[in-house]
């Protein structure tokens, strides 16, 4: 599968800017490219308690159906986010189309600190086939949960997406966290992030990334605007799992014990 990842800037707030850029990263995306990611809330950028009425779509709204259409000319799956209305409850979330058929959505989990108030968390994970490939979705301050990526890895994901927005001074988290995440599950894990200045003095920190199911990175962007392409080989699924399978070898079915030596207290912590 050929995937490419979207490092572009964005603007908080401005629908049409970011739109017209996603349309153009489809229209201009690589011979073979069946896979696009972008960033994290990429169509709306991130918003506010006071503009997310304003901004939120609903998944049918316009905004998404115009890349589903720019997608199905293209032949191409898209996974991006968007600041998402569904009757009045306002989710961050990431959808995976294959033209236009909204193959998944994912409502992000694990809301960071300027998420919540604006932001209602999701409530589940999901997978689902994209050409024979169980593929699952993340967003962002998730991957730094390892229970995230495993609750995938649970439901037989094969390839992480995650469309990201980290800022400044946390690249280097992330950078560790997708590297663990794919290696924890034995999956492949892209990540695609922003970059340039966002509201409130944000500067983002791209590095976006695709990492292989042994945890080692096969490309890492910089900190500039860039698209990044890459074939991915799922017969290395097999040759990664051979020897062992973290899923099925882990015992955590365990009692655990905290002992307490300076005043003799034994607890026996029960799972």
């Amino acid at each position: 599968m050929q995937v490419e990842l979207a490092q572009l800037t964005g603007r908080d707030g401005d629908t049409a800017h970011n739109l017209a850029q996603a349309l153009e990263a489809i229209a201009s995306c690589q011979v073979g490219t069946r896979l696009l990611v972008f960033p994290e809330t990429y169509l709306t950028g991130f918003p506010t308690v006071d503009n997310i009425a304003a901004l939120a779509e609903p998944l049918d709204g316009p905004s998404l159906t115009a890349i589903g259409r720019a997608a199905a000319a293209r032949g191409l799956a898209v996974a991006i986010g968007i600041a998402e209305n569904d009757g009045g409850s306002f989710y961050n979330t990431t959808v995976l189309m294959d033209g236009t058929n909204i193959l998944l959505k994912y409502r992000k989990t694990h809301l960071w600190a300027s998420d919540r108030g604006v932001f209602t968390p999701g409530d589940r994970y999901a997978t689902t086939l994209l050409d024979g490939v169980r593929v699952g979705l993340l967003v962002c301050f998730d991957i730094e949960f390892p229970e995230s990526a495993r609750a995938l890895g649970e439901l037989g994901a094969e390839l992480l997406i995650v469309t990201n927005g980290n800022m400044d001074p946390y690249g280097p988290t992330h950078r560790t966290a997708i590297m663990a995440r794919a290696m924890e599950n034995q999956a492949y894990a892209v990540m695609s992030n922003r970059v340039g200045e966002g509201d409130g003095g944000l500067v983002f920190a791209g590095g976006s990334a695709v990492v292989d199911p042994n945890g080692s990175l096969l490309l890492e962007a910089g900190r500039e605007p860039c698209r990044q392409s890459i074939a991915l080989d799922f017969q290395r699924l097999a040759e990664a799992r051979r020897d062992y399978r973290y899923l099925e070898e882990r015992r955590m079915p365990l009692p655990g014990e905290r002992v307490d030596h300076t005043n003799g207290l034994r607890e026996l912590l029960i799972p």
